[in-house]
């Protein structure tokens, strides 16, 4: 069926010039425009990379509202036939035709900050469509009103004790610079881009430590994932302690848990701060929900579905200490287990 505005639109992954995996799914947050072109060559195209090179920039400004050229003709590329302004808009090289024809092209497509189909024209319209993009309201408004993410704050998960005990641990072992996991040639793999994140992390091998964690998240915040989710928490990924300092950037972009086949079962994401009053910047944001920040007291934890798009904001002074786990049910317990195989080398801590 083709796409109607209010369907969400499916995911896609494509190269552009400077990145050979650029993914839809990292976009959300903003008014995203789709350029579908065909071929930038054939008159209608062309016409209406004219209309749109001349009116773009004072409607796009990257973080509000941004754009994706999508052409499925190889020569466009060689023949740099699709104009460009990173951050503002950019191209996408559609090799397969595949993304194309997801999209029913070619056209205009707008997405909503939650990556919903809101209109679309045809290639001709390019002056109305923009002229409309310019009258739309700030991305935490596109409902109407602000909504905040479907995140869940709970504290007093960790005693005082046991938050400086964590971060006494961290410290006495030091903590190593950890990446992200990506999904290349069809395994999932560990790699390190600074732009992209800084942190450093420690991993928790103790077991008595790690039963004394899991006796605090079992009794205190299971409970609550199943009051406020109705779903039943039984596996615990990874006992991990991380540091983003401000002396080094410390920070990570916005991105989503379960995106590749290793990660694919993570179901909940959980940020328990260990010393939330001794840093700043550093909180919790949800791009496709505006841009309020969140931050749990010290011991207490924000959780969230993997599934949504969410950034750690740079730490702008001190330093910022958090537990991380991941949480599933056994039913996601097969689906890691199946996907082990995809498995590449990771980084440190990873995620």
């Amino acid at each position: 069926m083709a796409l109607l505005p209010g369907d969400p639109v499916p995911n896609w992954i494509a190269p552009s010039d400077g990145n050979p995996r650029y993914s839809l799914q990292a976009t959300g947050g903003r008014w995203l425009l789709l350029g579908v072109l065909g071929s930038a060559a054939s008159p209608e195209a062309a016409a209406a990379l004219r209309d749109f090179a001349a009116g773009a920039l004072p409607v796009l400004d990257a973080h509000q509202r941004a754009a994706l050229l999508i052409s499925a003709d190889a020569e466009d590329r060689a023949a740099a036939r699709v104009p460009q302004h990173i951050p503002h808009y950019r191209a996408i090289w559609d090799q397969t035709g595949a993304v194309t024809a997801a999209l029913d092209g070619p056209g205009w497509l707008l997405l909503d900050p939650t990556q919903r189909l809101f209109a679309r024209w045809p290639l001709t319209e390019t002056a109305a469509m923009l002229a409309l993009l310019a009258r739309l309201p700030p991305p935490a408004l596109h409902a109407g009103v602000a909504a905040p993410a479907p995140a869940l704050i709970v504290p007093r998960l960790f005693e005082p004790e046991l938050c400086r005990e964590l971060i006494a641990r961290y410290r006495a072992a030091g903590g190593e610079a950890s990446g992200f996991m990506r999904e290349v040639g069809g395994r999932t793999v560990g790699v390190h881009d600074p732009g992209f994140k800084v942190r450093r992390d420690h991993l928790i091998e103790d077991e008595q430590m790690q039963a004394t964690l899991r006796a605090r998240l079992s009794r205190r915040l299971v409970p609550e994932i199943q009051k406020a989710f109705q779903f039943r928490v039984t596996r615990l990924e990874r006992y991990l302690v991380a540091c983003y300092r401000a002396d080094e950037g410390g920070h990570f972009a916005a991105h989503r848990d379960n995106t590749t086949k290793g990660t694919a079962h993570r179901r909940f994401a959980v940020t328990i701060n260990l010393n939330a009053e001794e840093f700043e910047g550093g909180d919790l944001t949800f791009p496709e929900f505006g841009r309020t920040a969140y931050r749990a007291p010290t011991g207490g934890a924000v959780v969230f579905s993997c599934s949504l798009l969410h950034q750690a904001l740079p730490v702008t002074k001190g330093e910022r200490f958090a537990f991380l786990p991941f949480l599933y049910d056994d039913a996601a317990a097969k689906i890691r287990e199946e996907n082990l195989k995809f498995l590449g080398a990771a980084p440190s801590a990873g995620g």
